[in-house]
């Protein structure tokens, strides 16, 4: 069994000609660092909003704006797909059938337009209950913070479609699974900030 695996920072995979290996290590090592950069650009936002939490100039505040089953669902629908993005990558590794990798991953498509769609729902109603971001310091962090992971979830979103598309074209190839393994790191990344924006933003604000 040792012999049909190599390691490098992501996941344990198939063998490959050792040049592959090699440059796949030095790609992962560099998205990682990718990650990292983003983590600390997450930590800036968020510390941003603890600073100008309390800050609602006599405006609506969390218990006015904050729709919670909505929110709720939205972070179901997201620790699915990281769930669903797990299956994927664990048919990726063990070499399952063509039908089932892709099947897992559109289900993790369908779970992270869903978690697009609710959130953008919850923004036009904050907007029309006074909740745009120039009306207080408290909003302007908020819109600093939470839009910017559904940035993030979106851009996963169109990547994973690039991803899928490319093997339906072309097969699952060498480039096609590094893809696949940088974006599971990049999903469960954001199921991390969201659990964080989940607890700070939203079970804090309403608390």
């Amino acid at each position: 069994m040792a012999d049909n695996v190599f390691q490098y920072p992501g996941m344990r995979m198939a063998t490959e000609p050792e040049e592959e290996h090699d440059e796949s290590s030095t790609i992962m090592f560099g998205f990682w660092f990718f990650l990292m950069s983003d983590a600390v650009l997450f930590a800036l936002v968020f510390s941003t909003y603890l600073f100008s939490r309390h800050a609602t100039s006599g405006g609506p505040g969390p218990r006015t704006l904050y729709d919670m089953g909505s929110v709720f669902a939205q972070t179901l629908l997201l620790l699915a797909s990281s769930f669903t993005f797990g299956l994927a990558s664990l048919a990726l590794k063990y070499k399952h059938s063509l039908t089932r990798l892709l099947g897992w991953m559109l289900v993790t498509l369908v779970l992270g337009a869903g978690f697009l769609a609710l959130e953008l729902h919850d923004f036009f109603s904050m907007v029309a209950l006074g909740g745009a971001a120039q009306n207080s310091g408290f909003l302007s962090s908020f819109w600093d913070l939470v839009p910017l992971h559904g940035l993030h979830v979106f851009v996963g979103c169109v990547w994973m479609v690039c991803i899928i598309a490319q093997i339906w074209r072309y097969g699952l190839d060498h480039w096609s699974r590094l893809g696949i393994q940088r974006l599971a790191l990049f999903w469960h990344f954001l199921d991390i900030v969201w659990i964080g924006i989940f607890t700070i933003v939203y079970i804090a604000g309403v608390a």
